[in-house]
């Protein structure tokens, strides 16, 4: 059982950044790969990025769209996972939603996730 709270969401003009938190309460996911998604409008669930804990240590990947200007980070001892967001643009703007599985069959597809947040709101402005 893992309950997920998102926060960090807000306004921000194009080229800013902003950090989104994941927190995790129930047990620890420190052993759990953690994702994000994002969901705007009129539009499916998409991909941003996964992080995940394996024998050699981190491991992250994330979509073509986002590579290069977000980062995902964990700090274990919080039961946190963040989202680091820099060169924002429009496109950008969504519900982001963190998201977390002991094993998930596929990083990138939100199906094989069995625990999410509620999401929280980033609106870049032109």
């Amino acid at each position: 059982q893992v309950q997920l709270v998102e926060s960090g969401g807000g306004l921000v003009q194009a080229g800013g950044s902003l950090r989104l938190s994941c927190a995790a309460s129930g047990r620890t996911f420190s052993s759990y790969t953690a994702g994000w998604f994002r969901q705007a409008p009129g539009k499916e669930r998409e991909f941003v990025g996964a992080a995940a804990v394996s024998w050699s240590g981190g491991i992250t990947y994330y979509a073509d769209s986002v590579k290069g200007r977000f980062t995902i980070s964990r700090d274990n001892a919080k039961n946190t996972v963040y989202l680091e967001m820099n060169s924002l643009k429009p496109e950008d703007t969504a519900v982001y939603y963190c998201a977390a599985d002991r094993s998930p069959s596929s990083w990138k597809d939100a199906i094989s996730y069995a625990y999410w947040g509620q999401g929280t709101q980033v609106t870049v402005s032109s």
